[in-house]
């Protein structure tokens, strides 16, 4: 039975013809499937700017309409870059609103003219639409939109080479002082670009890394014009290194030497996401601007201002200013038990003593010795030390606002 309803579909192939008989008709060379054809380029671009704004791979997976894993998968193997160009494409291409709309009108046995007139195109470029992207898999040309999307996008990849896989020359330069291993003739070091001087701040143990004395993409793609200033072959762009070293299957250079990148990342991390992070426990309901009126006048005692001072050997202190008689209180902020003997966990406590839940214990405990009408709100920056301000106001009864983007403490300015 299924032999005969094989011969009924393909009838008007010729006796003898192999499989790939429609597709020599399509003029184009087989192309294999990748099973379920992706998404189309849109889409693809639409996830892309939805990603700029700041956003997780995951929510921008949603909003696009794709699974969760396929958009990580999408992040990850693009290393956090755009891997195609988010300029919308010109109208001399079909979109893919148009190939639905000529699967609907090819369904419903409507001719070649008169598609074409429906949709405002050339009736060869319908005619050459149906011949060239129709799935052929079935044993007969049939016109689906996503099958025909995924085949213009196939078809219109360009293989070019980056310029790191063709020139061995280029390639060895860059990875010589990524790595920081450059050398003489005489087999001796040279040194790269000089950091900045370390002044121990923020990342205690920023000197033993790799890249420390490594030098970065921009230094190399300058440094290239005065070593070959007359061999034009000898150039690249930063960002082609960059590129080179993220999106996977783009670059030829070894993927261990992002560890040598002054962040030490394997993704790049879009700007506008570093940017919303830190501000992630501020919500709209204690922004500066719903801090009652009365605090702002000075007219009324019970509103406080707060602020965290970081001392040498990463000591610490808290100070809360009362508004209206500039009354001080100095909040105790000791190390943790184990500080200095155990080395530092990732995610693990916070041993400095002005970690979100020491700073809220020592919060609570100074300012609950004040009279209940005298705690009625609490201003401070938008420091991670604060985080847990919820809490502290279930205990206190203290309403916590944060400070505008960018502003300066206000302690600070008495």
């Amino acid at each position: 039975m299924a032999t005969k309803d094989w011969a009924a579909k393909t009838s008007d192939v010729p006796e003898g013809a192999r499989r790939q008989w429609r597709a020599d008709r399509a003029l184009r060379p087989p192309m294999r499937s990748p099973g379920r054809p992706e998404p189309s380029r849109a889409v693809q671009r639409q996830f892309w700017y939805l990603i700029a704004t700041g956003i997780t791979s995951a929510e921008a997976a949603l909003k696009v309409g794709v699974s969760v894993p396929v958009g990580t998968r999408w992040f990850r193997h693009a290393g956090g870059m755009p891997p195609i160009s988010l300029a919308v494409p010109t109208g001399r291409y079909l979109s893919f609103e148009e190939r639905e709309e000529i699967a609907l009108l090819r369904a419903k046995q409507i001719g070649v003219r008169e598609i074409a007139r429906r949709i405002g195109r050339d009736p060869a470029t319908i005619s050459r639409e149906l011949r060239r992207n129709a799935a052929t898999r079935s044993g007969k040309q049939e016109y689906r939109a996503l099958v025909a999307q995924w085949k213009a996008q196939q078809t219109a990849k360009r293989p070019k080479t980056a310029r790191l896989a063709t020139n061995d020359k280029l390639r060895e330069y860059v990875q010589e002082r990524l790595a920081g291993n450059v050398r003489r003739p005489d087999g001796s070091i040279v040194v790269g670009p000089q950091p900045p001087a370390w002044k121990g701040l923020n990342k205690p143990h920023r000197q033993d890394r790799r890249w420390a004395t490594a030098w970065s993409p921009e230094q190399i793609a300058h440094r290239l014009k005065v070593d070959f200033p007359d061999d034009e072959s000898m150039r690249i762009s930063h960002e082609a290194i960059y590129q080179s070293l993220f999106i996977r299957g783009r670059g030829a250079l070894k993927r261990e030497l992002v560890t040598c990148l002054r962040t030490g990342r394997a993704l790049r991390q879009p700007r506008a996401r570093t940017q919303n992070r830190p501000q992630g426990h501020v919500s709209a309901d204690v922004v500066f601007s719903q801090r009652p009126a009365e605090a702002a006048d000075r007219a009324v005692p019970g509103h406080w201002e707060g602020d965290l001072i970081i001392g040498t050997g990463r000591s610490a202190i808290g100070t809360i200013v009362e508004r209206k008689s500039r009354s001080t209180l100095l909040v105790h902020l000791p190390r943790l038990q184990g500080y200095g003997e155990i080395p530092p966990i990732k995610n693990g406590p916070a041993l400095g003593g002005y970690g979100a839940v020491a700073m809220n214990d020592a919060l609570v405990a100074s300012m609950t010795k004040l009279p209940e009408q005298l705690r009625k709100t609490l201003t401070w920056d938008r420091g991670k030390e604060l985080s847990g301000h919820a809490q502290f106001a279930l205990e206190t009864g203290t309403k916590v606002f944060f400070e505008p983007l960018g502003s300066r403490s206000r302690c600070n300015r008495w």
